[in-house]
């Protein structure tokens, strides 16, 4: 098994921090457009931002096509197991679950439900792990 590059992750230069701030200030953003506009908001968060700012932030950095790719492929596959989260969660929190307890039991599922992704994909020849 390969060494984990930590000297590459932790090498910060100035593209990163470029990074950093836009994409920071999406999220600000969004959330400041939620005070006054709850589905403009959910709009804003449910298109792809982070997936789209991180392939441009792939483009700029020179990485290849196929990377890219992969990158856009592993996000479509990534994002099912989480959607369940987003009818759970609300259904929990109108029945009069706790914030924190509804949040922790939404995480757990997703997890469980990002693993059967991983298990039932594979006999496809689809290796998310």
């Amino acid at each position: 098994m390969n060494q984990f590059p930590w000297d590459k992750l932790l090498n910060f230069t100035w593209m990163d921090g470029a990074k950093l701030f836009l994409s920071a200030l999406v999220i600000v953003l969004v959330t400041k457009v939620q005070v006054f506009n709850d589905r403009l908001s959910a709009l804003l968060i449910a298109l792809p931002l982070t997936s789209l700012l991180a392939m441009l932030w792939m483009r700029a950095e020179k990485q290849s096509s196929e990377r890219i790719a992969n990158h856009a492929e592993g996000t479509f596959w990534f994002v099912l197991p989480t959607l369940p989260m987003f009818l759970v969660l609300p259904w929990m929190l109108r029945q009069g679950w706790g914030f924190g307890i509804s949040l922790t039991l939404n995480c757990l599922m997703t997890i469980g439900l990002f693993f059967a992704l991983v298990a039932i994909l594979k006999p496809f020849g689809i290796k998310l792990l």
